[in-house]
């Protein structure tokens, strides 16, 4: 079981959520810490900040390593709604009650939207493509099978 579980830069942190991930019982048991005799920490907060980052990496990675399509899509979809109401809002008040386009950037910020959704839906797309790739490739399976009933 722990095969499956590969550690890189300072992932060991999170060594129980990625056992877990892979299919291993996790279980605590109660240790006697000691205090500091000699010296003083050097944890300070740039090795928090780096801490969050690889939490945010090890989030992305157990939630969506397998289906991308799922974070960038969504995203996508929200700015691309977002991009497509407000050009309809714009062009509803140019069209209609004849307002002006010019000295509002908020034609830009739609244009801006549209674009971002899209590109965004797009590298969900690659990703997703990448993803089967690698585990066709190598033949890989994407879960593990603990144990089968006959």
């Amino acid at each position: 079981m722990i095969r499956n579980v590969r550690l890189y830069g300072e992932m060991h942190r999170f060594l129980p959520a990625l056992c877990s991930w892979a299919g291993a019982e996790i279980c605590e048991i109660p240790v006697n810490h000691r205090a500091r005799q000699f010296g003083r920490s050097k944890y300070g907060i740039s090795r928090t900040v780096r801490v969050i980052l690889d939490l945010l990496t090890v989030k992305f990675l157990l939630s969506y390593s397998t289906r991308p399509i799922h974070v960038f899509g969504s995203a996508g979809l929200f700015c691309g709604t977002v991009g497509l109401m407000t050009a309809a809002v714009l062009t509803y008040q140019k069209l209609v009650l004849h307002k002006p386009l010019s000295q509002r950037p908020l034609l830009e910020l739609a244009s801006l939207l549209m674009l971002v959704g899209v590109q965004l839906v797009t590298m969900g797309l690659l990703g997703e493509l990448m993803t089967r790739t690698y585990y066709e490739a190598q033949g890989k399976p994407i879960y593990v099978i603990q144990e089968e009933e006959d």
